[in-house]
């Protein structure tokens, strides 16, 4: 079934801040300018222009009950499926900026781990009166006390070429979690990792993507004017290693994350807007 929303929407305005970026490229352990007028660098914003929701709106994991999106009952579980951001423009710091939130549908359906609510959220980020950035988030919510998420079946030989790594522990994971004012238990809590059905703490989707941007932009392959595609496959959980890699296609029309054994979690591809 689908849902079909109203035009209310979520509006957020803020000066880009230089401190932000200074802390991603800390926890990057990498150098970025970020004085007055340089630009953020591809898919940093999802550190940027973020709602803050009061303690009292958290439910239970650690995610908003109100806003956009809301979960669609109680006890749903919330999952990032992945999405598709179009850079139209680089944002500059010290100059403000505004968010416009909204849902574009949700569809109610059934798949191997029980019902879901799939939900697209729609992203538009503005400055100088111009867009700069578009972009859909997919929300996925699972009913409570479905099964443990299926095991992926092994990963094929990455194709050669460049790669990017990232070592992931504990502490990485606490400060990606600062940075996007993320509360979901599953990237800190081990006992609440086990209630929904993960062997250990979860790697964030959006950091596997944010690295994914990040090898293309360190490769010197420029996403303005591209759409940037990102579909998280199978979760990546304890403290781990990932790469970056080609995709099947090559480095310009794609690439994966892959876990320490090889295990592909998010599948990445880059199109023309």
């Amino acid at each position: 079934m689908t849902r079909l929303y109203d035009n209310a929407t979520i509006e957020r305005t803020e000066v880009i801040a230089a401190e932000t970026v200074e802390a991603v490229a800390g926890m990057l352990d990498i150098d970025v300018p970020h004085a007055a007028g340089d630009t953020v660098p591809p898919l940093w914003h999802w550190t940027l222009l973020l709602e803050r929701a009061a303690e009292r709106d958290l439910g239970e994991d650690g995610h908003p009950v109100v806003g956009i999106p809301a979960p669609p009952g109680a006890g749903r579980r919330r999952m990032f499926g992945g999405g598709r951001v179009t850079t139209l423009g680089r944002l500059r710091i010290g100059e403000p900026a505004s968010k416009i939130i909204s849902v574009l549908r949700s569809v109610d359906k059934n798949g191997r781990t029980g019902p879901l609510t799939l939900t697209t959220v729609l992203h538009e980020i503005f400055q100088g009166g111009e867009l700069v950035i578009r972009e859909e988030q997919d929300i996925v919510y699972r009913a409570a006390g479905t099964a443990t998420l299926p095991t992926p079946p092994p990963a094929a030989r990455a194709p050669a070429g460049p790669t990017l790594s990232l070592d992931v522990d504990e502490r990485l994971l606490f400060r990606f979690s600062a940075l996007t004012y993320n509360a979901h238990r599953i990237h800190y809590d081990a006992a609440w990792c086990n209630r929904e059905g993960y062997d250990g703490l979860v790697i964030h989707g959006p950091l596997l993507a944010l690295m994914a941007g990040e090898h293309y932009r360190r490769q010197g392959f420029d996403l303005t004017g591209r759409t940037f595609g990102y579909r998280l496959v199978s979760p990546l959980t304890t403290s781990q290693t990932f790469t970056i890699v080609p995709g099947p296609d090559g480095l310009e029309r794609g690439v994966e994350a892959r876990g320490a054994d090889g295990t592909v979690a998010a599948v990445c591809t880059v199109t023309d807007s």
